[in-house]
């Protein structure tokens, strides 16, 4: 089953940036489909290659961070290719 997912890592700390380049950097490193924005990072693929990735990232996100939310939507579908109709 193929899904997307959604993610926003927010650390609440001073120096954010770093964090979050090393958290995208290692989706980029996966294979996975990665697109960016300036607000979020989404990932493509088949549903447990993308959970097991996002549960490993996720806990060292987690434990090199003493304060952080992760802001996370996932959709039952690869929506990788979707461009607006309007």
């Amino acid at each position: 089953m193929k899904i997307s997912v959604e993610l926003t890592l927010s650390p609440l700390q001073g120096d954010f940036e770093a964090p979050i380049i090393a958290f995208i950097k290692k989706l980029r490193d996966s294979g996975l489909i990665i697109l960016e924005n300036p607000l979020s990072t989404q990932v493509f693929g088949d549903y447990d290659t993308v959970m097991a990735l996002l549960s490993c990232e996720i806990k060292e996100s987690f434990e090199h961070l003493e304060h952080v939310v992760l802001t996370m939507k996932m959709v039952k579908s690869d929506r990788s290719e979707y461009e607006p109709h309007f």
